[in-house]
């Protein structure tokens, strides 16, 4: 059996932040079974340009592997009582909604403990379900913004800028996922589920860490630093080279002390291995701005190339600065696994990115993600036991808007 194939999820899932959190738990043997409100269509996920046709999107596709989709309409009565019969069999009403939007829909715990008194019903929103924001709509970006995120990131001289990828919604699929896993243990040992409501601001104030403890603790003021360099370690950055860019990082004294003979042999005569104004960490940092662009001067005399291989042979912590396609072709992504295929009817063949999260040696299957409804009759008929009688019944009363 995969880790969680005794786990049974509901899931009131859109878009990017829930999903991603939910398909780690599928890919580890989850059955994640996705509400889709047929009155808009279902995930707007499924709708995200520029490579989207019809109700098939490549975005869908990554957040929804080995997940199962069934139309309902929780607005109507009908399509409630199929929601509730499904909490009764499930472990989990997992949620992304704004953050006063799970108590409007009763989707917490004292709303559907009567039904199943081990639910776990598990919020994931913007700004929670309590405080000033709890009913403003949370985006990553506007997260990135409000946490502080953006104010750090950036070359000092330039404009505020945000990650290059959705960390804060990642991030807080990811959270919600742990707090689902261990709400869902506790039920299972106290015979009590909880509500859990987690947030993206939450998340992403929690991930400012040690700046965020620096800030709070000493007069220290968070600032952008140039080449992406680290805000007390030197040199660990960026570095120019005479074809492009690679990354350097003495995250320990030994790297530099490595790094200054490859230096001094550069460069004879630089005496970097014996300057006492580089012989500590702290010594470093109080004198960046003359040790950083002798280092850069040196550092633009040869290739990447050359440079990885001399830093590596070192053993000093190194990479390239990739683009996307160089990434995913690096020999060590082929080599651990990290992407997958699924076969899908508009797309065939399907490349994407397998889950990082690794329990056990047994190889993962996937399955792609579900049409919108695809698999009602499964969780109708089989799951819940309905007769055909009680499934035209429901159809009849709109639960399923014109699908199942």
């Amino acid at each position: 059996m995969r880790p969680l194939e005794d786990v049974r999820v509901v899931s009131l899932e859109q878009y990017g932040a829930g999903p991603f959190g939910s398909v780690h738990l599928a890919d580890l043997g989850a059955e994640i079974i996705k509400i889709e409100d047929p009155r808009v269509g279902g995930d707007v996920g499924r709708y995200v340009p520029p490579y989207a046709d019809e109700e098939d999107s490549l975005f869908f596709e990554t957040f929804n592997r080995n997940k199962k989709s069934i139309s309902l309409d929780l607005s109507v009565p009908a399509g409630r009582e199929v929601f509730d019969d499904l909490v009764r069999h499930g472990d989990a009403v997992y949620s992304n909604l704004r953050g006063d939007v799970p108590a409007k829909m009763r989707l917490c715990y004292d709303d559907l403990k009567h039904l199943n008194p081990r639910i776990v019903c598990c919020s994931l929103s913007g700004f929670g379900m309590t405080g000033p924001r709890t009913a403003e709509p949370g985006y990553d970006y506007i997260l990135q913004g409000l946490a502080g995120w953006m104010h750090l990131t950036g070359e000092p001289s330039g404009p505020p800028a945000k990650s290059g990828l959705s960390l804060v919604d990642y991030s807080g699929g990811l959270v919600a996922a742990i707090a689902l896993l261990a709400g869902v243990h506790a039920a299972r040992r106290d015979g009590a589920g909880m509500d859990c409501d987690l947030s993206l601001y939450d998340t992403a104030v929690g991930m400012l860490t040690y700046v965020g403890t620096w800030a709070l603790n000493t007069s220290f003021t968070p600032v952008r630093t140039a080449d992406s360099a680290h805000p007390s370690l030197v040199p660990f950055q960026n570095v120019e080279a005479a074809d492009g860019w690679l990354v350097v990082g003495c995250a320990k004294e030994k790297f530099w002390q490595r790094l200054a003979l490859i230096l001094d042999r550069e460069s004879p005569g630089a005496g970097f291995a014996g300057d006492p104004r580089y012989a500590t960490f702290a010594d470093r940092r109080l004198n960046a701005d003359t040790l950083l662009p002798r280092l850069a001067a040196i550092v633009r005399t040869r290739e990447v190339s050359w440079w990885l291989a001399e830093l590596r042979a070192a053993g000093i912590p190194c990479g390239p600065i990739n683009d996307v396609g160089q990434a995913l072709a690096e020999p060590h992504t082929a080599a651990r696994g990290l992407v997958v295929e699924t076969s899908h009817p508009r797309y065939g063949p399907l490349k994407q990115l397998a889950s990082p999260v690794r329990v056990g040696q047994e190889p993962v299957a996937h399955r792609r993600a579900p049409r919108r409804g695809e698999d009602g009759e499964e969780i109708l008929r089989g799951l819940l036991g309905y007769p055909a009688e009680r499934v035209e019944e429901l159809a009849a009363g709109g639960a399923f808007g014109e699908t199942l």
